[in-house]
Formats: C-alpha cells, sequence, structure tokens
C-alpha cells in the first residue's frame, strides 16, 4: 500500500510538470528563419507579408514637418517670454493685505 502512494504521488507529480516552452524564432525581411536577437531579425511573430502593410503605414516627410514646425515654434515663444526671477518686489503684483506705501 505504502509503495502505491508513492507511486501513484510521483506520476501525479510528473504529469502535473508541464513542458519547457522553446524559444521562438523569428524571421529576416526576406522570409528566411533566423535566432531572434540577431542582426536583421524581425519581431515575434512578424510576417514577411506584413512588410507593404508597415511601409505603408510609417509617415511621409511631409507629414512630420507638421509636428516639427509646431515644436519649432512653441520652443520660439518661450525663448521670447521676458525673464522672471520673482527677486525684485515689482515683479509681483500686490497681493491681499499688502500695504501701499
Amino acid at each position: 500500500m505504502r509503495l502505491t502512494v508513492q507511486l501513484l504521488a510521483a506520476f501525479s507529480l510528473l504529469a502535473a510538470a508541464t513542458a519547457a516552452p522553446a524559444a521562438p524564432t523569428c524571421q529576416t525581411a526576406l522570409g528566411q528563419t533566423i535566432k531572434c536577437g540577431t542582426d536583421g531579425a524581425m519581431p515575434v511573430g512578424w510576417a514577411p507579408d506584413q512588410l507593404p502593410a508597415i511601409q505603408a503605414a510609417a509617415p511621409s516627410m511631409t507629414e512630420i514637418w507638421g509636428p516639427l514646425a509646431l515644436c519649432f515654434l512653441l520652443l520660439t515663444l518661450i525663448a521670447l517670454m521676458p525673464k522672471f526671477d520673482g527677486s525684485r518686489g515689482a515683479d509681483w503684483d500686490p497681493q491681499e493685505g499688502d500695504e501701499r506705501r
């Protein structure tokens, strides 16, 4: 009886163990199988038939100029602001409770 319980416990542990998953394989842009993380490897799950869709989704230079111009304009406006460090009393508006002299 004791041997049967030990065998049953050992079998249960072995049956519950899962197999180690294999490392994923990647593909090159030409569709060749290659080890992931090497030069020329595409992301995991990528397929060569997705290349035209990815290239079509990439923004063109004309679409990039608008946000770049907006950032440049914002930085220009910040650069043109007057200097303010708050060290002088004249830098601040009068607050409630301030006495005028």
